[in-house]
This record gives structure tokens, C-alpha cells and sequence, in this order.
């Protein structure tokens, strides 16, 4: 018999989304009535199999106080709340300062998870900021569903801007939101729902996995590791893995504070052998669905405007597969939350590389993967972040840029706050083959382009001054574009602008007579020096996926490493 209660999520100071029906919901016994009271609305709902969901109708945002009004905001944000009561016979939860506004739930892996203390810039953002207008609720990280899952999600809640409070809080979620307040005027919600290390299979569940026969082998994967082994036995196992690892950790932080730079050999060589991500089992937070059902449908289906995505580093490994992942992944959010029409807003990973790493080249697939699921799915964003990578660090510390990105992303698509060539750099749209030449077309660049020298502006310059035979410009600097002929052998291009369209770019390379393919920032680690007059990046490209053949997949070893750098880092 379930016992009345309310969901988590819901707690004093917790933003509820404006301008749409909002659900408020819990559990409780059969048949039991729970009337939930907010801003003069009074809603009912009947407890039917354990679970009961109360809806209020659409309310408007909540306003700043005025300068001097009273009570004074005990809080710090300024904005001001009401109070909630949640009643079932005779028990009543009641939630103060709770304020409408907007909620965007942020989800991935570690780079979403990195924390605003550790960020470019964090430390001054805590100690100065004043009244952001964002408030967080941090889903809790517990990969098992045991009595101490349910006991510390009841301690759960959300949280107003604070030096101290506010540490932890998603950097890139945190920017995000701060933008938007900043640009509506109302508070902005972050619901914090993400994992360092985590591919997109621990973020859906099993039957949507296995509906594919190629995905479903992530589950497969996981059943033949845990053939024969009871629920007692693979806790055990993890248990004492736990153990080893936090021994091995503790002995790799002091060999990386003797030499930072000392190699992952030398490292495994003294600490012995690393067995991260540890034996898969039922409390392995790496386990396919196991984070869907730990962590994402505890906040489902807190009514909310979209999600906030940044992910893809850890299914590097099966870069191929990422496109169907991630548009099932998409599809079963929104059918979780039951709007298939919920913006999805993605960040399309940087440049990286570890430094001991050949290049890969899996990042490029990942990379064009998010492109092609925004540019087919409906409703969905991407932030074009290639230029703010950093080589031999898995986890770039400039997280404000990266959330303004979103901010521009969110303003385009689901406020109309600007306009779409305002929130994009140059996208690659067509080429044609013209002799020895190919013409590559660009959409959001119609006032041309804009070239960057070890990251700083440069006005698209020429080497003369003067057009040449073929009323083109030169740029000063072609970096990143290559192409080929029909044999995929790729060569380092010339890129030169045409002075009669500012959207394109004639590409030619010696060695190639007759290009078919072209491709711009094909690399896992590189330069990035095209953008656009408005300052954002183009996005990477290839004008065709034919031209592939010579990609390496990385090694188990080499992938190992790289997400072992990850967890260390968090």
C-alpha cells in the first residue's frame, strides 16, 4: 500500500513552468483523493495503482519584487513566490517560495555535470553575481534503487542562487539559464539530471534500446555480463571494485601531482591495473536504462519547456550507432513526457584530442551525427561549440560561452528573440563541381565570413588586394578545408571567396584535378578559423558520407583511458 507522498522534485523554492498546463504529482493509496492548492487554483486527483498526478492551469510567470516592497525577499533572487499546499487525508506537505517561470531540464554526461566552482571564470561569478534569476534542483546520483536511494532523494530539493549553494550547479546549465532570465525577465529552472562518463544507453530504457537490433546490443552486451551471477553477487562485486578504485584514484592523484605530465603507462605501472568502469552489474551506473530508471524517471514528467543536451564523448566507441541513439533517445524523452514537440537543444561537441592519441577521427562522427539529428528532427537546437575545445583535456573550462550558445539556440527556436541567422555560424548547404574546382554554399553566411588566427578576429583578408581572374578574393588563411577525387585521398584545399556571392567558397588543392569530395574540420583536434560576421563558428562538415573508409576505430585500451581521465577529472 503506497503511502502518501510527494514527488522530490517538488520543494520550497522549485520553479513551475508558465504558460502550460503543470502537473503536480506523487503517490499514494488506491482511491484517495489529493487536492493540491496554489495561486487560488484548486486541483484534485485520485490515487489510481499507487500514483496520483493533480494538473493546475496555465499561470503567468512570476514578476520581480519591487525596490523597498515588503516582506523583503528572504531568499535573494528577488522574484516573488507563493505558497503550495499538497493535502491527503489529514497530511499536508506545503512548499513555500515556489515561483512560474521557465524549466529546462539539463541532461548528459560530465561536460553538462561540470561544475560552476571548477569553471573559466566560476569563482568570481559565485562570490559577484547578484539576483541571476535561475534557481536548481540537482536529481541525486544513485545508480541503485536500495532503502539510502529512497531516503537521500527525500532530502533532494531546489535551490536559490548562493556563493555556497550554488558550487555544484551545472556551469553550462547555470549560463544557460541565466541569459534567458536575463532576456524574459522571469525565472529560469535547471534541473540538473546528468552523469560524468555516461553513454546515451544509460539515458533510455531497454525496450527502446532493443526495438533496433544494432543498439540492442548495448543490452546484450550487458546480459552476457552478468550471466550467472545473482543480485547478491554482483553487488558484492561492485562493492568491492568501489574499494579498489578509490585506493587505485587516491595513488594515481599523487603521481599526477609528482608530474602532470607523466604517461598513462608509467601511471598504470606503479598503481597497478585500473579496472574502471568496473565489473557491469545491477549497481553499475555505466549499465544500459540503468540512470533512465535511477535518475531521469524520478523528475518525469515535471512539466517543463525542453531539454538541454550535452553528450556523445563516451559512445565514441560506436560512433555509427549514434545517430539512431540519439534520435531514440529524443523520441523517447518526449514520449516520456508526453509533448513530442518539446525542444531538444544540443551541444555539438569541440575540438579534442589526447595528446598520446593518434587522430581518430570518431569525434568527427559524433560531431556529424548531432548535426543530421537537427538538421531531420523537429524542434531541436544546436550549439556550435568546435572552436572552444581544448587539446589533451577531455572537459573545456570556457562553459559560459557554451551556455550562451544554448541561450541563442533557445532564443531562436522557442522565443523568437532572434532571429535564426543570429543563433548559427555558417552551415555547409551545397557543392557543385566546377572543373578543378568545387563550389561549397553556406547557409547564415550571407555577409560572408570571418577569419581567426590563433584565436584572434581577423577581418577576411586577401594576399594582393585585388580579385583575380576569377572575380574572387583570397583569404589569408585556408586552414582545416580538405579535399579529394574519386580515389578519397584527401589533400589540404585553398579556399577562396567569391566576390560576387559572400555565402560561398571555391576549393581547390594541387594534386587534385577532379574533387568530388570536400570536408572542413574533419579532425578530432585542430584549428578552427572560419566563422561568421555575427562571431560563431562554422560547423564541421563533409559534403558526403561516401568519402569514408580510411577512419580508425579507437582502441578498447586508448577508450579506456580517455574515460578514465573523465571520472578523475570531475
Amino acid at each position: 500500500m503506497a503511502e502518501f507522498r510527494v514527488a522530490a522534485i517538488f520543494s520550497n523554492h522549485m520553479v513551475l513552468q508558465r504558460g502550460k498546463n503543470v502537473k503536480i504529482f506523487g503517490e499514494g493509496e488506491e482511491g484517495h483523493i489529493v487536492v493540491v492548492e496554489f495561486r487560488g487554483q484548486r486541483a484534485e486527483a485520485v490515487a489510481e495503482n499507487g500514483r496520483w498526478c493533480a494538473v493546475l492551469r496555465p499561470m503567468a510567470a512570476s514578476v520581480k519584487r519591487a525596490k523597498g516592497e515588503e516582506p523583503d525577499d528572504p531568499y535573494g533572487d528577488g522574484f516573488a513566490g507563493s505558497t503550495m499546499t499538497v493535502s491527503c487525508c489529514g497530511r499536508t506537505y506545503t512548499f513555500v517560495d515556489v515561483v512560474v517561470g521557465e524549466v529546462w531540464l539539463a541532461g548528459g554526461q560530465s561536460n553538462m555535470e561540470f561544475e560552476l566552482q571548477n569553471c573559466r571564470g566560476g569563482k568570481d561569478f559565485l562570490e559577484n553575481d547578484k539576483d541571476p534569476g535561475v534557481r536548481f534542483y540537482y536529481t541525486q546520483k544513485n545508480a541503485y534503487k536500495d532503502k539510502h536511494f529512497y531516503e537521500a532523494e527525500q532530502n533532494s530539493s531546489w535551490s536559490t542562487f548562493d556563493k555556497e549553494r550554488s558550487k555544484c550547479w551545472s556551469a553550462v546549465g547555470y549560463f544557460f539559464a541565466k541569459r534567458l532570465s536575463a532576456e524574459l525577465g522571469f525565472p529560469v529552472g535547471i534541473i540538473g539530471c546528468n552523469w560524468g562518463g555516461t553513454s546515451a544507453s544509460c539515458w533510455m530504457d531497454q525496450d527502446t534500446l532493443l526495438r533496433d537490433t544494432e543498439l540492442g546490443s548495448y543490452v546484450k552486451d550487458y546480459e552476457a555480463a552478468v550471466a550467472g551471477k545473482t543480485e547478491e553477487e554482483q553487488i558484492a562485486e561492485y562493492r568491492a571494485y568501489e574499494k579498489y578504485d578509490a585506493e587505485w584514484n587516491e595513488r594515481a592523484a599523487l603521481c599526477y601531482a609528482e608530474d602532470p605530465a607523466m604517461s598513462w603507462d608509467e601511471v598504470l605501472r606503479r598503481c597497478g591495473e585500473n579496472k574502471w568502469p568496473g565489473p557491469m552489474g545491477c549497481i553499475n551506473p555505466f549499465r544500459p536504462a540503468g540512470l533512465y530508471e535511477c535518475m531521469l524517471q524520478r523528475v518525469m514528467p515535471y512539466t517543463l519547456r525542453g531539454f538541454l543536451y550535452y553528450q556523445g564523448e563516451s559512445d565514441d566507441h560506436k560512433p555509427k550507432m549514434y545517430e539512431r541513439l540519439l534520435r531514440e533517445l529524443i523520441a523517447k524523452w518526449r514520449e516520456d513526457w508526453e509533448d513530442i514537440n518539446l525542444p531538444f537543444l544540443m551541444v555539438q561537441l569541440p575540438m579534442h584530442r589526447y595528446a598520446a592519441d593518434p587522430d581518430y577521427k570518431h569525434w568527427c562522427l559524433i560531431r556529424e551525427a548531432q548535426m543530421r539529428v537537427f538538421e531531420t528532427v523537429k524542434n531541436t537546437g544546436i550549439a556550435v561549440t568546435l572552436d572552444l575545445g581544448e587539446f589533451n583535456e577531455i572537459h573545456p573550462k570556457e562553459k559560459e560561452t557554451i551556455g550562451e550558445r544554448l541561450a541563442l539556440q533557445a532564443m531562436w527556436l522557442v522565443y523568437r528573440l532572434c532571429t535564426k541567422k543570429r543563433a548559427f555560424g555558417p552551415i555547409f548547404k551545397d557543392v557543385v563541381q566546377c572543373g578543378g574546382e568545387l563550389l561549397v554554399s553556406f547557409d547564415f553566411a550571407e555577409d560572408g565570413f570571418e577569419i581567426r588566427t590563433d584565436g584572434v578576429p581577423g577581418a577576411l583578408a586577401d594576399h594582393s588586394g585585388k580579385e583575380d581572374g576569377a572575380g574572387s578574393l583570397r583569404p589569408a588563411s585556408s586552414a582545416g578545408f580538405e579535399i579529394a577525387g574519386a580515389d578519397k585521398r584527401f589533400f589540404p584545399a585553398e579556399a577562396v571567396r567569391d566576390a560576387g556571392q559572400k555565402n560561398v567558397l571555391w576549393l581547390s588543392a594541387e594534386g587534385v584535378d577532379k574533387p568530388v569530395y570536400a570536408r572542413y574540420c574533419w579532425t578530432n583536434f585542430g584549428e578552427v578559423n572560419y566563422f561568421g560576421k555575427n562571431g560563431l563558428p562554422m560547423a564541421p562538415f563533409r559534403t558526403s558520407q561516401k568519402d569514408e573508409g580510411r577512419n580508425k576505430e579507437t582502441s578498447q585500451e586508448q577508450d579506456k583511458k580517455a574515460k578514465i581521465q573523465q571520472i578523475m577529472e570531475l
